[in-house]
């Protein structure tokens, strides 16, 4: 008996994808070919990363605990207790999506799955190759680092995000090749825990998929801990010695400069896990690797659906893939989905100060003719900022001039990636600045700063 659904990848598109079905009553399975499941968000993605970077945060109150009065004699980082509680956390909730594939009456196939076309899956294992037939497949099979030419990880020298979550110290220095999410979070973990660290960006900019004001507020941030940013700038000849990496880098200003380090993380983005995977058996089209699909996330082979970082036209973010997953099974099932909306798909970056944002940056909004009005807000003027004693950073509203229409809200400070939820419901739900400045804020809170950022659109906050 075929099943009526098999999803290729246990990332969070993957194995949400699988629980709805089975909450559907479909017969499903989940083909994984690592040993764990979780994929790269779980295993060595999202999760640990974040999971360092609040034990970063706890040791910041550490570093100066007479600020909160408290006294705290010679305290110690234990890296290798750091690495522990990382690694019991992502054991902990790889567990937990096995229990929900039992609970769901999802079947876990262990192996590498290959598609042959006409609904079957060739999948090769520990126990050897068996064929699985399906009447659908959804294809989540994730992304990897993309490397720079010439160059390989390795355990030691040269990172991606897999390597430098298993280091088992703090280098004294550090650089990094790209200043996206993965490289300004392990800047804003590593400079924290005592490393002097480096980022080189061939970009004009840090984040650059963020609106240029956010980049310049977390530039200025990171400069000020002590953090070198060079934008603008080339790394080359990079080249690894007995214990370190050294590489000439091109700056801004045209001068070249030797550079040396510890160890070298190379963050330049991720490229589809769509090779070898047996789309070549199939009509599915790609493009440079990424799957074309259309609103259902269905491909151009029948019953062949796509989600997550290999779909074209999406960012690779782990709730993208889970909301494509909840698109795609509906669509199998035959129940109501609303299809992705990319305004409406919030960004987070775990930076000190973080980063949240939705929606069309001003640059973006501009060019696309509308008429804008922004309302800025600073944490500085937000009292519960003041007692966090997180001062950095602003909420930015880009909204349409004429009926208030919400059209981006950009957030750099404390807990950005938490407080964004308000503008993604909002702007989901289509309220306007108006219905947003009549919103009751909590006091003292974080997002009251929202609140005040809407009312600063007309120039009416009340706290600057």
């Amino acid at each position: 008996m075929a099943y009526d659904v098999v999803v290729i990848g246990s990332g969070p598109g993957g194995y949400s994808a699988a629980v709805r079905a089975g909450q559907f009553g479909l017969k499903a399975a989940l083909i994984e070919r690592q040993p764990r499941l979780g994929g790269t968000c779980l295993l060595v993605g999202c999760i640990p990363t974040k999971a360092l970077l609040h034990t970063a945060d706890v040791w910041d109150y550490f570093k100066d605990p007479e600020s909160q009065g408290i006294q705290c004699r010679d305290p110690q980082l234990n890296y290798p207790r750091v690495l522990d509680r990382k690694n019991k956390i992502v054991t902990k909730h790889s567990k937990g999506i096995e229990f929900l594939m039992r609970k769901n009456k999802v079947d876990v196939i262990k192996g590498q799955a290959r598609l042959l076309g006409g609904g079957r899956i060739e999948v090769t294992g520990e126990k050897g190759t068996q064929t699985v037939e399906a009447r659908n497949i959804i294809l989540a099979t994730g992304s990897e680092a993309r490397m720079l030419p010439g160059l390989q990880p390795d355990a030691n020298l040269i990172l991606t995000n897999i390597e430098i979550l298993d280091m088992p110290a703090v280098p004294k220095t550090i650089g990094i090749i790209g200043a996206g999410a993965v490289g300004v979070e392990f800047a804003s973990i590593f400079n924290r825990f005592g490393s002097k660290v480096t980022i080189l960006e061939m970009l004009p900019r840090l984040v650059p998929v963020e609106d240029e004001e956010i980049s310049k507020e977390l530039e200025k941030h990171f400069k000020k801990a002590g953090i070198r940013t060079e934008t603008g700038a080339k790394a080359e000849n990079i080249r690894k010695n007995a214990n370190s990496v050294s590489l000439s880098a091109t700056l801004a200003n045209g001068n070249r400069e030797e550079m040396e380090f510890d160890k070298l993380l190379v963050a330049v983005g991720r490229r589809p896990n769509t090779e070898n995977t047996g789309l070549e058996n199939t009509k599915v089209q790609l493009d440079r690797g990424f799957v074309k699909v259309d609103a259902n996330q269905a491909t151009g082979e029948p019953g062949v659906y796509a989600i997550g970082d290999i779909v074209a036209g999406t960012p690779q973010l782990a709730h993208v893939a889970t909301a494509e997953g909840m698109v795609a099974v509906a669509h199998i099932a035959g129940k109501p989905a609303r299809p992705i909306n990319r305004n409406r798909i919030p960004g987070a970056t775990y930076t000190d100060p973080g980063i949240g944002s939705v929606g069309l940056t001003e640059a973006q909004a501009r060019a696309q003719g509308f008429k804008v009005k922004v309302g800025k807000f600073p944490f500085a003027a937000n009292s519960k900022a003041t007692i966090l004693d997180k001062h950095e950073g602003f909420v930015k509203v880009i909204a349409e001039e004429t009926y208030g229409e919400i059209l981006g809200v950009h957030i750099i400070g404390p807990e950005a990636f938490e407080s964004i939820a308000e503008a993604v419901t909002a702007m989901e739900a289509e309220a306007t600045v108006e219905s947003m400045m009549a919103t009751i804020h909590a006091h003292p809170t974080i997002y009251e700063a929202i609140g005040e950022a809407f009312n600063n659109v007309y120039g009416l906050a009340i706290n600057i």
